[in-house]
């Protein structure tokens, strides 16, 4: 009996041992788990992805050229290596989608820079988030379309992209070029308080000079509603049969100006003049339903935008001195200029590059297009 009792005994003290070296081993691994995880999760907190963003003002096929330049210099750069993605978000034609989404870029930690297209260049509370992610660290840059420069300029480093102002006067030189006796037109646009839309109205105007027989007719806008741009075409020539120039400001507006013109069957009286050169337009211009295009260039302003946000992120000063050599947020010292084309018909146009300024490049729409297919692209 006492035998059996030391037995059990000794048994059991075994076995209380190796259960207690077993739960020592147990939480010896679970802390060494614990702490490679920790490990990892550090590891992975500091090789986190950062994110250059693009906001533009809405969507449009001209911003897929605009993307496709941002992922070639993200490619050229090496951003994948470096740790950085290119985001590129649309917003909707609204200042209040671009300020909630500044909002959710102010509290993420994952963004490096911003790059905006700005919708409303008046929006004070746009600018105050602009100014919130400068807070935070993030760089931000404007292109395409700025902020009000006399109000908010500090808001951004600098702008990138055309100069609404001569593209506009551009235009204004060829429609007198073609309609060298004058025209009654009509602006066609989104929005008529976009700075990029002012600026290139307000350079129109120029082109055309005073005493020159042009006559304003209407300004519309649409909102980016395409329904609606084809309307106010409608519109205006019921109002004003005597139309014989309509010029479209933004790129969607173009082929809803043609679709009118066609059905009406009054090209032969009408011209049409446009900036941008949405795919229907450049097939428009090869089949005579389109005068002349200024064209931007998209597909620049998307890799520079990049480039530069790129080097302000990891203060690479040469790359941002080579783009603005005086650098000051006064007059045109925080602005980089991107290409500027003129692009006209093959055969038939009064347009010739000697009409232009230097820096304007000229095309006929078969070098355009072989232009954009060089780079896989279908619209600029």
């Amino acid at each position: 009996m006492w035998i059996c009792r030391f037995a059990w005994f000794t048994g059991s003290r075994l076995l209380a041992s190796r259960l207690l070296a077993g739960l020592g081993l147990f939480l010896a691994l679970a802390i060494t788990g614990c702490s490679s995880r920790q490990v990892s999760e550090g590891e992975g907190a500091a090789a986190e992805t950062r994110r250059i963003i693009i906001l533009t003002n809405g969507p449009d096929p001209y911003w897929d050229t605009c993307e496709a330049g941002a992922k070639a210099a993200a490619e050229e750069l090496g951003l994948a290596e470096q740790g950085f993605v290119v985001d590129f978000q649309r917003g909707d034609f609204t200042d209040k989608k671009q300020i909630d989404m500044l909002k959710q870029y102010v509290i993420a930690s994952d963004v490096a820079a911003v790059g905006i297209s700005v919708f409303n260049p008046e929006s004070r509370n746009l600018a105050t988030e602009l100014r919130n992610l400068q807070q935070k660290g993030v760089q931000v840059i404007t292109l395409d379309s700025d902020l009000n420069r006399e109000k908010f300029r500090d808001a951004r480093f600098a702008y990138l992209g055309t100069d609404n102002i001569i593209g506009g006067r551009e235009l204004g030189r060829a429609a007198k070029a073609l309609s060298p006796d004058g025209a009654d037109f009509a602006f066609f646009v989104g929005d008529l308080g976009q700075a990029n839309a002012v600026e290139r109205m307000s350079g129109f105007l120029q082109g055309v000079g005073e005493d020159s027989g042009f006559n304003e007719l209407a300004r519309l806008s649409d909102g980016g509603d395409r329904p609606k741009a084809r309307k106010n075409v409608e519109d205006l020539l019921n109002q004003h049969p005597e139309c014989d120039m309509l010029v479209g400001i933004w790129a969607y507006n173009t082929p809803q100006i043609m679709n009118v013109v066609e059905d009406r069957g009054i090209r032969d009286k009408t011209k049409v003049v446009c900036f941008d050169a949405a795919q229907d337009s450049i097939r428009g211009m090869a089949q005579g339903s389109v005068d002349v295009m200024v064209v931007q260039n998209p597909y620049q302003m998307g890799g520079e935008s990049v480039k530069l946000m790129h080097a302000l992120v990891t203060d690479d000063q040469s790359t941002v001195d080579a783009m603005f050599p005086s650098y000051a947020q006064e007059g045109e010292a925080d602005i980089y200029r991107t290409e500027l084309r003129v692009v006209a018909p093959d055969e038939g146009s009064p347009l010739t590059e000697e009409l232009f300024e230097e820096s304007t490049v000229f095309f006929t729409n078969s070098q355009f297009q072989a232009w954009l297919k060089e780079r896989g692209l279908i619209s600029s």
